[in-house]
């Protein structure tokens, strides 16, 4: 067997001899160099070497000391060390040189493509000139390393990693594990492929997959409200030109919130002696 058919794999191999610039190894028919700046360790001939095979920057195959968890065949979770127009992503993978995770395997959607410190499930794929590339998990793998959540997660809070990514909505693995989708009626925005996220289990499947809500609870929801709006009030000396007969338009555009969230804020305001309204303006009341 060919060392090229290795290429994205660990191997336990020979040296053969020591040169100046590090060592070459062998399995007995090919040699491959370990580059001393690919070890932090010493041999002497003879010795036996556990090494992961891959293709340098000038596309020859070299070997590292370094053993990534993500290999051909293993996945890990891999943390994005940059993005490229027109490229796609690189990964840190640990080793010397950061693999690709080419833009026809990412989303068309740039705004959803992961940003550098998100993190994926992947594995390696080599292609027929023996080049790696990275793969991100399908549904299937992710099915495989998901744990079934009971009744008693139903409104936990939770965090974990977008995986996959749609219009009409984002799938999650957890950090317990559980299997999630996030609706777009629950998210304020489309999260990015990687990206880290916090959320709360809205409903348990029965095949104990969860539906998660990145939206704040109402109440939390109604803290921010009022909070926006007695902010704007502080920016305009405790007076401005919205009330609750406000269009919902103007109320979309200059708060971000729905006029029936606005009015639930406003009313909370009032009973809590914040404001008052008169002649269609509201006002902050001095203390």
């Amino acid at each position: 067997m060919s060392l090229n058919e290795y290429t994205g794999q660990t191997l336990k191999m020979t040296v053969a001899r020591i040169a100046e610039y590090g060592y070459f190894l062998t399995d007995g028919e090919e040699d491959v160099l370990l580059h001393s700046n690919d070890t932090d360790k010493s041999f002497e001939e003879g010795d036996e070497v556990e090494v992961f095979l891959f293709v340098d920057s000038r596309g020859r195959l070299t070997a590292t000391t370094t053993i990534p968890k993500v290999q051909v065949g293993k996945y890990d979770w891999v943390p994005v060390a940059g993005v490229k127009e027109g490229i796609g992503v690189f990964l840190d993978i640990g080793i010397s040189k950061d693999i690709l995770l080419g833009e026809e395997d990412l989303p068309v959607v740039k705004s959803v493509w992961p940003q550098e410190g998100d993190l994926l499930y992947t594995t390696l794929r080599v292609n027929r000139n023996n080049m790696i590339y990275a793969r991100v998990a399908t549904d299937p793998v992710i099915q495989e390393i998901s744990v079934p959540a009971t009744r008693s997660a139903f409104n936990k809070n939770v965090h974990g990693y977008i995986y996959r990514t749609a219009r009409v909505g984002s799938w999650i693995i957890t950090a317990e594990g559980y299997k999630g989708f996030i609706h777009e009626s629950q998210r304020s925005t489309e999260p990015r492929i990687g990206e880290k996220v916090e959320g709360r289990i809205i409903d348990v499947k029965p095949d104990g997959s969860v539906n998660i809500s990145l939206l704040p609870r109402k109440q939390e929801a109604l803290d921010e409200d009022a909070e926006k709006i007695m902010n704007y009030l502080d920016l305009r000396n405790g007076a401005m030109p919205y009330h609750d007969k406000s269009m919902a338009e103007d109320i979309q555009e200059r708060f971000g919130m729905s006029k029936g969230s606005f009015k639930r804020a406003l009313g909370r305001l009032m009973k809590e002696g914040k404001i008052y309204q008169e002649d269609n303006w509201t006002y902050k009341k001095e203390k």
